[in-house]
């Protein structure tokens, strides 16, 4: 993790090195949330079934991309970074809350298992923003525009749950 250039200010300099070592840990941790949430989307947008479930598995399959852009996007902040994007060694599954239920029918389940994949990002970004503060102006950017997604991803499941509530 040293840098090849000398910055004088910034995340990039070496009077910085601590708080880099720390925003790549957070962001470590952030690829790995939008990868298993690839997975679980992928997983559980082919599982679902019956008429109510359509348009829930729609909308898992289309955010299956902007999850792995997400992730992307994480995987090349890192690079930036001088750090090294984490390969599947590293990999550690924690998602209990999201996996297909073993009623291909249980949509409920599933609304509320996205709502917490949501929220826990929004969560970990918000604590990523506050990291960047005042010393990775770029980071932090990537990272607000990353919360924008999932703010909004949350809401649509928020929306469909208030209307599998009604019945």
């Amino acid at each position: 993790m040293t840098t090849t250039k000398q910055v004088s200010a910034g995340i990039l300099s070496g009077a910085n090195a601590g708080k880099r070592a720390e925003i790549l840990g957070l962001l470590r941790t952030a690829y790995w949330m939008e990868m298993e949430t690839v997975m679980n989307y992928l997983a559980i947008s082919e599982h679902l079934d019956g008429v109510r479930a359509k348009e829930v598995a729609g909308a898992l399959a289309a955010d299956v991309g902007d999850e792995l852009g997400h992730a992307r996007t994480f995987a090349k902040r890192i690079k930036e970074l001088y750090g090294t994007p984490p390969g599947s060694l590293e990999f550690s599954a924690e998602q209990s809350f999201l996996q297909p239920p073993a009623d291909a029918t249980d949509v409920v389940t599933v609304i509320e298992g996205v709502i917490a994949a949501e929220a826990g990002a929004i969560e970990h970004y918000t604590r990523i923003i506050e990291a960047c503060d005042g010393v990775d102006w770029a980071t932090q950017d990537t990272v607000i525009g990353i919360l924008r997604d999932e703010e909004g991803h949350m809401r649509e499941f928020e929306r469909f749950l208030a209307e599998y509530r009604k019945g």
